[in-house]
């Protein structure tokens, strides 16, 4: 490709880079679905006359750069060049900044018009196509092809500017990356075979889902791979996805250790190999979510309410340039640019999103419905590596990404508040909950006071035809009256979209079912109890992606759950931990079933005792529920009340959290309760003497309740595991994730008592870590040095 022509762009992506001015303006504005556009735009051509050309091709070089595009339409005769745009209710609402954007785009399109057709002049329209009733209307500008050529290169040069700057970063990241060295002397054990794995994943273009014990390194021995083969197979972007926030600082922490955060704006000479802690030229985004990002909370995201949306895209040039030369941009330092510049940090990390060479955030923004990074790659078509932290979390969180609850009070509470316009579809609506929750046959409570409960056979057909008029009324209705858009009709509206949007998917993959609290308190639900049907694809967007934990057994498991290719490798990294580090203890006289709780809490007690009078120190115990926790914590505290305790509680927050792990200090002795699977029974680190043991007192089963049930029935039927993957594997994960918090360390010893007789069975116990020695047993979780597909 000529020099002149390298660089290439569409002219809705020149537009939406050089045009946008004005406000931030997230207020909502109804907006027609992409298929109402598609439509709309066939309407408008339709009524135009026989010479009337659509989806007209054009391009040519401009200053350099390769502009192409398609008008929407033109009309010869009257030498008018249309934009159609369709939308919903009055064009008043419509935000500045969204109208100079389709006036730029028009304009940029009969610049390539005049030039591609020799033309003097031409009548450039905005015709906006109201879906509802479809009436246009129509806004109209005559320009001179000269005018029009120098607005289209005053955006072509800026752009230019721009993507020579990203090539010359490319170039400079690149080369620096083929010299980049371990930042540490030598890999720990096991760290240099969990590389290598992530590096053939990366040159083959594979997934991985990897095997790797805690206390190895795992966050440094998956970046460094994928750093150094993003040069090597052309890699353009790479992205961290993790479960909570302490994931993504272990992350942030591995790319300083890598060199990143101090040599983005820095040249790099090509023969220049880096050891870990010199400047690299990376460009490190941490993504946050908006209600941690916001400096305004409670204000809404426009430019009369918040200062930092007024002028946004005004200011947003300079805030953008400033923080890629900056490169590091965790969460303090993206918001310190934002200040210096009075733009929404928010907003200004969703923009940066699109020319960071490494994102850092929760997974939401790959596998989400609406996610960013997805949208992003998929746009731009980026070979992205993916690396997925804590992956034995992904099955969980990905179903609850694609479920949705529709709750009866909402309504009864808007209806007695709602626009009139909108009476009839609500009155229809609340019939439609009357009938359903009839046939169901449901009480107005179940047994022991939980609510009564009934997986439904299917979608009910005639609620969800109702809420697609609710939807549609309140659509409308805010179009023609938006000084009616009251928080609780928008929360309505965006909740009957959810279970609309996935209704129209609905499948084996979830279930649709209905619980009643008491009258007119029913709740339905729609759950995904299968996402490898939403997450296959998203794998097989990515170049590569590695999924990684210290528990993924069996990968059959998540091979099935989360629609991994059929070509995934599988991994399992030996632990570097010897057996004489951990002794595991069974107890396997106590039963924690749920009609055993109480006889169990006297041994249970009395074990935790006599363990800390044995080698005193600080010890967790796990619980199946808050409830056993509290009556177990309480009698304890009763009972040895010199051995100090402390508990997890429902609904912790930040602050809570952080001072109940502050509770296991250094030479310190106690207990602290907790329930298993909970924010204390993974993710965090308390190495030496600050954690000594753990008791787990469950051996981690779901519920066995109707939706158990119902989905053990549904994964038997499409897997033939039915309760292994509904019950006991989910379990046993969430237990050894539990005992991994006791040994971080290659000098480190403790203790780890599993109660519960179940804990006797060999399907159990061939399911534990292989380096644990139990008593009696030879047991086996998988071979430490298998490496096949999964």
């Amino acid at each position: 490709m000529s020099e002149a022509s390298r660089h290439r762009v569409a002219v809705r992506a020149l537009c939406d880079f050089t045009a946008r001015e004005g406000d931030l303006d997230h207020r909502f504005t109804p907006a027609p679905s992409a298929e109402e556009g598609i439509a709309g735009h066939g309407e408008v051509a339709s009524r135009r006359g026989e010479r009337y050309e659509r989806e007209v091709p054009l391009g040519g070089v401009i200053e350099g750069l390769r502009v192409s595009g398609r008008a929407d339409g033109y009309d010869p005769a009257a030498n008018c060049l249309e934009e159609v745009k369709t939308h919903r209710g009055s064009l008043a609402r419509m935000a500045d900044n969204q109208r100079a954007l389709h006036w730029a785009q028009a304009k940029a399109y009969g610049a390539l018009l005049c030039v591609e057709r020799n033309l003097p002049a031409v009548t450039l329209a905005l015709v906006y196509l109201e879906v509802g009733s479809g009436r246009e209307t129509r806004l109209e500008q005559h320009f001179e092809a000269l005018e029009l050529s120098a607005f289209l290169e005053s955006l072509c040069r800026r752009y230019r500017a721009w993507a020579e700057q990203e090539e010359d970063h490319r170039e400079r990241r690149d080369v620096s990356l083929r010299g980049l060295a371990f930042p540490h002397a030598d890999f720990r054990a096991g760290q240099r075979e969990l590389a290598e794995g992530v590096y053939k994943a990366a040159a083959t273009g594979r997934c991985l889902l990897t095997q790797a014990p805690t206390g190895i390194g795992k966050t440094v021995a998956t970046l460094f791979p994928l750093l150094v083969a993003m040069p090597r197979h052309g890699l353009d972007r790479l992205a961290f996805l993790t479960m909570k926030t302490p994931g993504r600082a272990l992350a942030l922490e591995a790319l300083r250790q890598l060199g990143a955060g101090s040599g983005a704006s820095m040249a790099v000479e090509s023969d220049k190999s880096h050891r870990g802690g010199e400047p690299q030229p990376l460009r490190v985004l941490e993504l946050i979510a908006r209600e941690k990002a916001c400096e305004y909370p409670g204000r809404a995201c426009h430019g009369e309410a918040c200062p930092l949306a007024a002028g946004f895209y005004d200011r947003l040039p300079t805030a953008r340039q400033a923080a890629v030369t900056r490169g590091w941009l965790d969460r303090e330092a993206l918001r310190q640019v934002a200040g210096q510049h009075g733009v929404c940090p928010y907003y200004l990390g969703q923009e940066l999103a699109r020319w960071c060479d490494v994102v850092v955030g929760d997974v939401n923004h790959w596998f989400d419905a609406n996610a960013l990074l997805h949208g992003l790659a998929k746009a731009n078509r980026w070979r992205v590596g993916l690396l997925v932290d804590e992956a034995h979390n992904l099955v969980e969180r990905a179903r609850s990404m694609y479920s949705a609850e529709l709750d009866q009070r909402r309504l009864a509470r808007l209806r007695r508040s709602a626009p009139p316009a909108l009476a009839r579809p609500l009155s229809h609506l609340a019939r439609q909950w009357q009938a359903l929750v009839k046939e169901a046959g449901l009480s107005e409570s179940g047994e022991k006071g939980r609510p009564a409960y009934r997986v439904l056979d299917g979608l009910p057909g005639g609620m969800v035809g109702a809420l697609q008029g609710v939807a549609s009324a309140i659509t409308d209705t805010l179009g023609e009256h938006p000084e009616s858009a009251s928080p609780e009709v928008q929360e309505l509206l965006f909740e009957t979209l959810a279970f609309t949007r996935l209704a129209e998917s609905f499948g084996d993959h979830s279930l649709c079912d209905l619980a009643r609290h008491g009258r007119g308190r029913a709740v339905l639900g729609l759950r995904n109890l299968v996402p490898a049907d939403y997450l296959g694809p998203r794998f097989r967007a990515a170049r590569c992606v590695v999924l990684f934990s210290a528990t993924l057994a069996p990968p059959g498991y998540h091979r099935d759950l989360l629609g991994l290719p059929a070509e995934t490798v599988w991994q399992s990294v030996a632990s570097p931990f010897a057996a004489e580090q951990l002794e595991v203890r069974l107890r396997t006289d106590i039963s924690t079933r749920l009609r055993d709780r109480e006889a169990s809490l006297v041994p249970i007690i009395a074990e935790l005792a006599g363990q800390v009078r044995r080698r005193p120190g600080n010890y967790l115990a796990f619980f199946s529920s808050f409830a056993y926790l509290e009556r177990a914590r309480a009698a304890f505290a009763e009972a040895h009340p010199a051995i100090p305790v402390w508990a997890q509680v429902r609904g912790m927050g930040e602050p809570e959290r952080n001072a109940f792990l502050a509770r296991f200090a250094t030479g310190g002795m106690g207990i602290g309760f907790a329930v298993l699977g909970g924010a204390f029974a993974e993710g965090i680190d308390l190495p030496g003497e600050r954690l000594i043991g753990a008791f787990i007192a469950t051996l981690g089963l779901p519920p066995f309740d109707d939706f158990n049930e119902a989905l053990k029935a549904r994964l038997q039927g499409r897997f033939g595991c039915g309760d292994d993957y509904a019950y006991r594997i989910p379990g046993l994960i969430k237990v050894v994730q539990a005992a991994g918090r006791v040994i971080r360390g290659p000098e480190e010893r403790g203790i780890v008592v599993l109660m519960d007789d179940r804990f006797a069975r060999r399907e159990v116990l061939t399911r534990l870590p292989d380096w644990w020695r139990l008593p009696g047993t030879s047991a086996s979780f998988e071979s430490p040095t298998d490496t096949t597909q999964a």
